[in-house]
């Protein structure tokens, strides 16, 4: 102030006009705070950041990467010149009228405050980019948490900048709020009820990203790629982008695939048909083909011992009887599918592996084969069903049966030429 009143009588000493003097003085006061707030904002960013992420770049903790990030530093030092500003703006203005040294310092408060919001942003970005690529973090949808944050963080912003232009109190503010929370929970809707889900989804473990989930109804059957506040983007087999709000997640029914991949095995669970008029009786020379089979070799002789104590008890001969019954090639066939299973290594034996009978109907007997694959990624896994499958379709001639198939039109060609 003394500098100011000093200036201002020399510029009269000099027989300047007293009012354009005041002036005079004010603009060099005010180009004095300026400059120095640009030497505040040049000193912080040339010499204090430079510092700082010298420092930060020695140290081996995670916390000072994130919060020194350069970027976060960068708009943190945006905070500088207008706080230089906003102090010393009432010396330069000191003989100005409190409306118009008001309006500055408000000026100055916004622009603080909107600095302060994309410092805070672009510490929760950083915070999200290094967080995202821990592995424990990964499965977590962390996306869905920073938008929820973002949205929080300049809600109250704006509502802040609102209030200062209006010179109420940002309280009061929100309170004459309350009676627009209708409107406002319409218009947000969305978030808020993604946000909820999200909640949800995390908590109780239902969604990660990098699960496979498939949900028909909205043509979603692939992996999940991200999870943010308001959808969840699923990367279809098929290369397509199906996106879900989350609220729909929760609401309705979807088949996650998380479980099959960390259990023993992924189900297979396919039939084949059985020409029913190919099943017989087996006799004794069928059964010492069989028996040349190596995964039979056991089973025919078990099967022998007990047909011989059973003959022996009932007074029986030349009958080929298992627990009272004469046994069947379908029979054989079904205990060397069940043999060929378990010797195979991708075959899941510790859970449950089976061949059985489904209902006959005209296109044959089904024999269904289940049992639960080791390897469980999609091409692979498909190559195990191809293989197994394509050993029963070979093998089935020589058990005496034969494969149920409709007959095409070549068969009815070839039927009518030899008529």
């Amino acid at each position: 102030m003394d500098l100011l009143n000093n200036i201002d009588k020399l510029l009269v000493s000099w027989g300047m006009n007293p009012q354009t003097a005041d002036w005079l003085d004010q603009f060099i006061a005010f180009a004095l705070v300026l400059i120095l707030a640009f030497a505040a904002d040049l000193i912080c960013r040339k010499v204090l950041l430079r510092a700082i992420a010298r420092l930060v770049a020695k140290t081996k903790a995670t916390w000072d990467d994130i919060l020194f990030n350069r970027n976060v530093m960068v708009y943190l030092s945006h905070m500088v010149a207008p706080v230089v500003i906003y102090l010393f703006i009432p010396i330069a203005f000191a003989q100005t009228d409190s409306v118009t040294l008001s309006f500055i310092r408000r000026l100055c408060f916004i622009y603080i405050i909107f600095a302060f919001l994309l410092f805070i942003n672009s510490f929760l970005k950083a915070a999200y980019a290094v967080y995202s690529e821990k592995e424990s973090m990964r499965d977590r949808p962390l996306k869905g948490l920073l938008q929820t944050l973002q949205v929080s963080l300049w809600s109250i912003g704006i509502i802040i900048v609102v209030a200062e232009l209006l010179g109420k109190s940002p309280f009061s503010l929100l309170a004459g709020l309350g009676a627009s929370a209708a409107i406002l929970m319409l218009v947000f809707k969305d978030s808020i009820m993604g946000f909820v889900s999200g909640v949800q989804l995390s908590a109780n473990d239902m969604l990660k990203v990098g699960d496979w989930i498939t949900m028909p109804k909205y043509g979603a059957d692939g992996i999940v790629i991200e999870v943010t506040l308001n959808t969840v983007k699923v990367r279809n087999f098929d290369n397509t982008i199906t996106t879900i709000p989350p609220y729909l997640l929760v609401s309705d029914s979807f088949q996650n695939w998380r479980g099959m991949r960390e259990s023993g095995g992924r189900r297979v669970k396919r039939s084949i048909n059985i020409d029913m008029t190919s099943v017989r009786f087996c006799t004794p020379e069928m059964l010492e083909k069989y028996r040349k089979i190596q995964l039979l070799k056991d089973y025919i002789e078990q099967t022998e011992a007990v047909v011989e104590a059973y003959n022996k008890e009932n007074g029986i001969d030349n009958e080929v009887l298992v627990n009272g019954r004469r046994q069947t090639n379908l029979g054989v066939f079904r205990a060397y599918l069940t043999a060929y299973l378990k010797s195979l290594p991708v075959v899941n034996t510790e859970l449950n592996c089976m061949v059985r009978h489904l209902q006959p109907t005209d296109h044959g007997l089904p024999v269904e084969l289940y049992f639960f694959s080791t390897i469980k990624d999609w091409i692979p896994y498909e190559g195990v069903q191809a293989d197994v499958f394509d050993h029963v379709l070979a093998i089935i001639p020589e058990f005496d049966l034969r494969v149920f198939q409709s007959p095409s039109g070549a068969d009815l060609r070839r039927l009518t030429e030899s008529n």
